[in-house]
Parts: C-alpha cells; sequence; structure tokens
C-alpha cells in the first residue's frame, strides 16, 4: 500500500506540509515532540487542516495515548483516526487530557484564541517546534510556503572511478531573490549523514557546480554512493530545484547524463528498460524519507502484467539500495519494460545500464499518473489542435548513430496507445513516417529510426522524430504520452538513453494548460533554456527541436548567449531553425576559444527566442570515445 501522504496535486501543485515534515532536520525534533507526547498522557488532538494523518505516517503516534480528535471543519467530523472519531472543537472544553496538540505551523494564534477552552495549567504543543531555523525560513511570514521548501534530491556518487557533478545557475536571482544560500546533506549508502554544510547562492545569473570529487576530498570521505539533499534557502519565483547531472569516469568511456528529479514521490514509475543480452540494469531505490522503507514495499512488474515481484528487505531512513532488476525480474528481457511499485517512497529513482564491456548509462524512469481518464475531446479536437500533443527527440546523425524510440505507458489509463512517428530533416521537411498501430499496454515494440526512415534520406545528415497520437488507430488519449530514446554510437560502442513526456506546441489556441511555458502563462510561446558547458577535455553539443503542432512563424529567431560564471554576458549568436526543424550544433562551432576563456570554469548558455518554444536535448562528448544526451530544462 502507497504511503498515506498528500505530496503533489496537478491542480494544486505542492503540499509544503509534506515537506515540511519529511525534511531531514525535522526527523530528530518530530521524534523529540512524540516522546513528549508519550510522557504526558491522554492527550487531546486539534487538527484543523487534516494534517495529523500525514504525520502519523512519518512518525507513528501509535505508542501516544490520545484522549480524543478534534476538527475545524464540520464536514470533518466523524472522520476515524486511530480509533477515534473527530468531534467539532466546539467540544474540546468537554474533554479530559493532560496536553493538547495543535497540528499545524504559525500556531500560537490559534492557541491564544483556543486557551479560554481549557485549563491554563494544560500544556500546549504545536508543530512549529519541528520549524527549521529562522535562518533557513526564505518566507518568514507563512512558514508552510512552498518557498521555504525548495527542495530536491540529486544521485550523488564518487566511487570505483565514477563521479557526478550538479551544474545550474542561479536563476531565483532573475525572479528577485537577493543572497540566499544552498543547504545541503549527503547521505550515504546506508542513510547516515556524511556530511551537511552551506554554500552562498551566488549573484543572480551565476553558475552552481558541485562536483562529488570535490565534496569528498572536503570532507576527507570514503567512497560514496548515495543522494545529495538540496535546499535553496532565498528561493524566488518558484520552489523548483532544476539541474544537470553529469556523471563522469576516470576512464575516458565514461560518461552520462541526467536531470533534476521530480521532488514529489509517485506510487508508480513507467519507462524503466528491461536488461537487453549480456546487460544488467541496476534500479537505485532510494529512500526520499526519515522513515524506514519496510520489505515487500518496493517492486518490479512487466508492463501491462499485473504479476509483481518485492524487494524483502527493509531499506533505511534516506538510504541507497541497488536493485539489480533481474533479481526480481530474471524473465524480463530488452525492449519489455518495467513499472516500478514505488507505493511513494521515492522520488523519481534512477537506473543505470550496465554492459559486459563496462560501458555504462545512466537515466530516469518517469512519473505514472494514476488520477487521468482518458479524454475523449482530444480526438474530436484535432481539426483544432493540428498535430496536437507531440513529442520531440534528435535523429543523431544515422552514418554513425542508431537512434530508437519505445513508447513507454505513463498513465493508468493507457490500456492503449494509438501512436505514430513522423521524421523529419533539419529543414523541417517531414521526409517517413511510421505507424505503430494501436499498441496494447503489454506491447514494447523498439523501433530503429533506420527502418522507418528506409530509402529517405536526411539531407541534412541529421533531424529530429515526433512522437504524436494516430486517432486512425484508436480513440484512446489522455495529453500524457510518453517514449524512450535511445542511442547508440556504433564506431564507439557508447550508448546514451532519455525519456520524456509529449505537450502541445507553438499554438496560439489553449487547450487546458496547454502549450505549456517558460515564463508566464500559455500562450507565453517563449524560450530560455540553460545549457551546460563541460570542463576540458569535454565539448558541449546541442540539439535544437523547433517542434509545431500548427504553422507558427516560418523561422525561429534564437539566441545564444554565452555567459560567465559570475552570471555576465560575455558573447552572442543567432540561429534561424525552420518551422518543424531543428539544428545540431556543438558549442565550440559557435564560440572561439578566447570568449570561452573569458566564461570561465563555471560559464554556461542561456538558449534565447522570444517567439516561440523550442525542445532542446544537450550531451557531452569526448572525442571519439564516449557521449551522453538528455533533454534540458528551461527557467
Amino acid at each position: 500500500m502507497p504511503l498515506k501522504i498528500e505530496t503533489f496535486d496537478n491542480a494544486a501543485g505542492g503540499n509544503a506540509f509534506y515537506k515540511a515534515i519529511t525534511h531531514p532536520l525535522a526527523a530528530p525534533l518530530a521524534y523529540a515532540l512524540i516522546e513528549k507526547l508519550r510522557g504526558l498522557g491522554p492527550v487531546a488532538i486539534y487538527d484543523p487542516h487534516h494534517f495529523i494523518a500525514a504525520f502519523d505516517t512519518m512518525y507513528p503516534l501509535e505508542d501516544v495515548s490520545i484522549a480524543d480528535v478534534f476538527v475545524q471543519n464540520v464536514e470533518q467530523v466523524g472522520r476515524a483516526f486511530r480509533g477515534h472519531v473527530a468531534r467539532p472543537v466546539s467540544e474540546l472544553a468537554d474533554v479530559s487530557s493532560r496536553a493538547i496538540l495543535i497540528a499545524d505551523f504559525d500556531a500560537a494564534e490559534t492557541e491564544a484564541r483556543l486557551r479560554s477552552l481549557f485549563s491554563p495549567d494544560v500544556p500546549v504543543l504545536t508543530f512549529d517546534s519541528l520549524r527549521l531555523p529562522a535562518d533557513m525560513q526564505t518566507d518568514g511570514r507563512r512558514y508552510l510556503s512552498t518557498l521555504n521548501f525548495a527542495t530536491n534530491f540529486v544521485f550523488f556518487r564518487d566511487a570505483g572511478g565514477l563521479h557526478t557533478r550538479l551544474v545550474t545557475v542561479n536563476y531565483w536571482g532573475s525572479y528577485g531573490s537577493k543572497g540566499g544560500s544552498l543547504w545541503l546533506s549527503l547521505f550515504g549508502e546506508d542513510g547516515r549523514a556524511l556530511a551537511a554544510w552551506r554554500e552562498a547562492l551566488p549573484a543572480a545569473g551565476a553558475g552552481i557546480s558541485i562536483d562529488s570529487r570535490e565534496v569528498r576530498e572536503r570532507f576527507a570521505l570514503p567512497e560514496f554512493t548515495g543522494q545529495l539533499f538540496v535546499h535553496v534557502v532565498g528561493a524566488a519565483g518558484h520552489d523548483i530545484i532544476k539541474y544537470a547531472l553529469d556523471t563522469y569516469g576516470d576512464g575516458a568511456d565514461a560518461l552520462s547524463c541526467t536531470h533534476d528529479a521530480n521532488s514529489w514521490p509517485s506510487n508508480l514509475y513507467g519507462g524503466l528498460p528491461a536488461p537487453d543480452v549480456g546487460e544488467d540494469v541496476v534500479l537505485w531505490v532510494q529512500n526520499s524519507h526519515p522513515i524506514e522503507i519496510p520489505p515487500g514495499e518496493i517492486g518490479l512488474n512487466l508492463m501491462g502484467d499485473d504479476r509483481a515481484a518485492y524487494v524483502r528487505k527493509s531499506i533505511a531512513p534516506f538510504a541507497t539500495y541497488r536493485l539489480q532488476t533481474s533479481d526480481l525480474l530474471p524473465d524480463a528481457h530488452w525492449p519489455q519494460q518495467m513499472e516500478i511499485r514505488a507505493g511513494k517512497h521515492i522520488v523519481r529513482p534512477r537506473y543505470e545500464v550496465v554492459r559486459g564491456d563496462g560501458r555504462r548509462n545512466i537515466a530516469h524512469p518517469n512519473v505514472e499518473r494514476e488520477d487521468l481518464k482518458l479524454d475523449e475531446q482530444l480526438p474530436q479536437l484535432s481539426a483544432l489542435l493540428g498535430k496536437g500533443f507531440l513529442l520531440p527527440a534528435p535523429i543523431l546523425p544515422p552514418d554513425r548513430y542508431t537512434s530508437i524510440v519505445l513508447p513507454t505507458p505513463m498513465s493508468t489509463a493507457q490500456q492503449r496507445l494509438p501512436v505514430k512517428l513522423l521524421l523529419h530533416d533539419a529543414s523541417g521537411r517531414q521526409v517517413a513516417e511510421h505507424h505503430f498501430g494501436n499498441l496494447a499496454r503489454k506491447d514494447s515494440v523498439a523501433l530503429d529510426v533506420a527502418e522507418a526512415l528506409g530509402n529517405h534520406a536526411l539531407e541534412s545528415g541529421y533531424g529530429h522524430m515526433e512522437l504524436v497520437y494516430d486517432f486512425e488507430a484508436g480513440t484512446d488519449a489522455d495529453g500524457w504520452m510518453h517514449a524512450l530514446f535511445r542511442y547508440v554510437d556504433r564506431k564507439s560502442g557508447h550508448r546514451a538513453e532519455t525519456s520524456f513526456g509529449a505537450h502541445v506546441f507553438n499554438t496560439l489556441a489553449t487547450y487546458k494548460n496547454e502549450p505549456q511555458s517558460y515564463k508566464g502563462p500559455p500562450p507565453g510561446l517563449t524560450t530560455r533554456l540553460f545549457l551546460r558547458l563541460g570542463p576540458s577535455p569535454y565539448e558541449t553539443l546541442c540539439h535544437l527541436i523547433y517542434p509545431a503542432s500548427r504553422p507558427w512563424h516560418a523561422q525561429s529567431d534564437t539566441k545564444l548567449i554565452l555567459m560567465s560564471g559570475e552570471g555576465h554576458e560575455i558573447a552572442e549568436r543567432h540561429l534561424q531553425i525552420p518551422c518543424g526543424g531543428s539544428v545540431l550544433w556543438r558549442a565550440g562551432e559557435m564560440f572561439d576559444t578566447g570568449e570561452f576563456s573569458n566564461a570561465g570554469a563555471s560559464g554556461y548558455i542561456v538558449v534565447r527566442d522570444i517567439t516561440c518554444r523550442l525542445f532542446g536535448y544537450h550531451g557531452l562528448v569526448n572525442g571519439e570515445r564516449a557521449f551522453s544526451l538528455d533533454h534540458m530544462f528551461g527557467f
């Protein structure tokens, strides 16, 4: 059974209370509060916002003597909690208890208003005892402001000659943030905190880099594989922490990249590929909470098959568990997909494909939604929405790279997937298409794009593909269409893969919350993408795609702005990408060595366009030995 916690709602957004009680610094304070409650005897609980059940999930109150439970809203009267039936707060004076727990933050005013209902010598406890230090609160007026909990997890490893490097930028500064800091806590494989420290946020627009090698040296740590908890103090604009994460090694052939974790735990995740012949797929199960994951809570099943196998060991708070997927599903094989039963214990996990030759690549599954229903309007609106929801991805130069697409169910409503693939060269000309048909949920069909191209040449030497709904094959659609894209360098044998979901792109007409924009409400058709620069000897590559659900401007008006690590503009280049087309380029082709030198080690590139929304992929290249590829983030 999944944890009974409210985390993220697609209508209401993130639940700050969840983040407040699961913060690593809150855990010892919560246990101290429970210890006080145990010693006080029967406790009356006043639960005005329905928080107590979530708190009890994280910090069980089974040993606390509860006198009764009271609620504010009369519609909540009768709700059960640990054998007690909730009563209206107006009856609080009638209860005999030795203490009162107000299950809320910022509770001083509430306590003052309720004081007349009970004896002045009855102690009152509140969740305010769980508060973070004042200098870690962005919004001191309202504790449960989402800006107080701009937090996220990072897969972080420095072991076996493999290292990780988080790169981002202080984009909160552009929303008005002044000053601020990063509070960081590194957890080892067993969940114990290896180090905790603070770093001042740099100036607005300045680069941020955290390298596992430097952290390990700074704190004299042994090898570790775990997770880094990041808390931005002083965030503005929004509470999301976005980053690019490079995995690199002492050897030249170890290179991979992924990006920020979705900071909200999900019950299910999809898009986990089964291993091919001669390889292992490792799922890094990282406990996101200050409570143990019991045995039998984390499981795998083949997509479309409800029979699941489970991990039969406990996972300590904040610990990392290396799950070799073949231990649970020994008969699963590529291109089959595995569904992760996570029970809301983990934020979006990472998986690592390890092949017999030692090469490896790391990527992430995606949140599988349980709240969606099929959208009967979508097929009927196709004339207005054009291509509608589409998922763009690169076709790397076919003379060297194999590009593979695997549609992945990502909603429990998706029992059928009617999809097709459109293939374009860089000019935007559609050269071919492939009809997958009306795929069943259990179907796992991986397509080598070369098969779909056939004799059709990409005149530019590369291009892009778009996965779209095929309403001639079927009408089941919910707008949450996903796919995994795998790329193989046939010369080096290296591989990269990435996955994402579809959106409506570049139309003025809106449907629900589409098209989405990087800043402002739809139809804010603009682009601001972050492109990190790899340190020597790595070269940065980028594939920008101009997808359009309906015809839009004939060409983009795209600026590539080289920024210094301090957030200053160094140089600018201009691109015009045809509507429905793309451009594959390397940073060294756009800017000269002098400009890179002025940008410094923490320099980066901003991809800016105020005429359309571009979708981008970034990566690093290490000569002829290795490459990485993943989709970019906007801010």
